[in-house]
C-alpha cells in the first residue's frame, strides 16, 4: 500500500514516460528532470502516453519501491501543469489527496475543495 500521508510531497511527471523503465530509469528522471533527491521519501508519479498505466517511485528506508497500476478500462487524469509550464519544470507538485483522486478515477475538474486554513509562507 502507498504511504499517503499529508506530510508526503507528490511530484507528477508532466511528460509521457516509457513504462519499460524501472528503478534505475525512473530514478534517473527524478535526478535529471525533477532535480529532486529520491531519498526524501517523496512520491514520484509517472504515466505512459495513453495514460492507462502508472508507476510511482519512492524510497522506503532501505531501498527503492516501484508501485505500478494498469487500468483495464479508462485512463488516468494528469493534473493541469499550472506554474510548471511557465517555469519549464518537468514536475507538477500535488498533495496526497489529489493523487488519491487520480488513482481512484475521479475527474479533477469536477472536484470542489472547501476553504481550509493554511499558514502564510
Amino acid at each position: 500500500m502507498l504511504p499517503l500521508s499529508t506530510k508526503i510531497r507528490v511530484f507528477i511527471h508532466r511528460y509521457d514516460t516509457d513504462m519499460r523503465k524501472s528503478f534505475d530509469g525512473l530514478h534517473a528522471i527524478v535526478n535529471n528532470e525533477f532535480n529532486q533527491s529520491i531519498f526524501t521519501g517523496d512520491l514520484f508519479v509517472f504515466f505512459n502516453r495513453t495514460r492507462d498505466r502508472c508507476k510511482i517511485l519512492l524510497w522506503d528506508r532501505d531501498g527503492l519501491v516501484v508501485w505500478a497500476k494498469r487500468l483495464e478500462r479508462g485512463t488516468f487524469q494528469r493534473p493541469a501543469a499550472g506554474n510548471a509550464v511557465a517555469d519549464h519544470q518537468a514536475a507538477i507538485e500535488v498533495d496526497a489527496t489529489t493523487l488519491s483522486l487520480i488513482l481512484s478515477g475521479v475527474d479533477l475538474a469536477s472536484v470542489q475543495r472547501r476553504k481550509r486554513y493554511s499558514p502564510v509562507a
